[in-house]
């Protein structure tokens, strides 16, 4: 009777865990979206690098939000399934974890461009030069992908194809050594970015110093919203970190892996994605308006056809 009710209050335990995360999810979701929508609502934001740019890091996000919610379902309830579904799963996963703080890094020098050489910022910062970029941050947050998965391929056995295990990037790491490169790519990504945030930051600092009147208001607030992605950053690369210690919790207890990857996912993989909307969302004045007039608008109509309908 004891050990029925401890596994049906585990097992209510790990549902009510669920419930909470998709509640989260549902709610970043919806925000990324009207965000999203905001985006593709005037021509200035689709054509402003740093909106084009931003509106990146909310796709990326939501598909990763995405991904991973299903990833964790799965783990939590224990659901497995082949290997190569779950390589294209993985794939999405991993990709998308690195495009972000990829995509940060690159917004932080357009802010550099446009305050420090302000003068080549249109020829630098075009809708052209936005698209390569993406590009350019597509392909660099794919080398982690192509190494993991070539050492996997070269490595793993036939059979292995046909089994069915739990999805997780772990079950790709077959042996100590490939533990060891991913561990390096991630640290040499986490060592790239620190130094253009830093390097970004002090030349901004000393253009502002040095600026007066309307342009050292300008250059101030440039100067906060590199400092609000470094924070966002720095969530975004410690969550790099996360399967590292996932991985040795893992070899452990599996039941220590699930509490451990609930905790990360929260923390790290949630946190940091709610700061996009801060930072752009509702801090540059003119996306916030255009933001409030399409969260408000269709409350507004309903407001406007009900006073219709009482004086009529």
């Amino acid at each position: 009777m004891t050990n029925d009710s401890s596994v049906g209050g585990a097992y209510w335990q790990r549902y009510g865990q669920v419930i909470i995360v998709q509640l989260l999810v549902v709610i970043f979701l919806y925000i990324n979206l009207l965000l999203i929508v905001t985006f593709f609502s005037k021509d200035f934001f689709y054509t402003t690098m740093r909106y084009i740019l931003f509106a990146v890091t909310l796709l990326s996000d939501s598909l990763l939000l995405i991904m991973s919610d299903v990833l964790l379902i799965l783990t939590y309830f224990r659901f497995t399934m082949q290997i190569g579904i779950c390589v294209i799963m993985s794939i999405v996963v991993i990709l998308y974890t690195f495009v972000t703080p990829v995509t940060l890094t690159a917004m932080t020098l357009e802010r550099f461009v446009a305050i420090c050489m302000p003068l080549r910022h249109a020829e630098l910062c075009s809708t052209r030069s936005a698209l390569q970029c993406i590009l350019i941050i597509h392909g660099l947050s794919s080398i982690p992908c192509i190494f993991i998965y070539s050492f996997f391929f070269a490595s793993a056995t036939h059979g292995l194809y046909t089994q069915d295990k739990i999805c997780s990037v772990e079950i790709f790491i077959l042996r100590n050594w490939h533990d060891h490169f991913r561990s390096a790519i991630s640290q040499f990504y986490f060592l790239i970015m620190c130094i253009t945030i830093v390097f970004s930051y002090v030349k901004i600092m000393k253009v502002a110093k040095a600026a007066s009147g309307e342009n050292k208001k300008s250059t101030w607030k440039g100067l906060r919203t590199v400092v609000l992605h470094a924070f966002q950053l720095l969530l975004c690369l410690i969550q790099l970190w996360c399967p590292f210690i996932e991985s040795a919790t893992l070899q452990i207890d599996s039941i220590l892996f699930v509490s451990v990857r609930y905790f990360t996912y929260i923390t790290f993989y949630l946190a940091p994605r709610c700061l996009s909307p801060l930072i752009y969302g509702l801090r540059d004045e003119m996306f916030f308006h255009a933001l409030k007039y399409y969260a408000l608008c269709g409350l507004y109509k309903r407001q406007s056809s009900d006073l219709s309908c009482l004086t009529n």
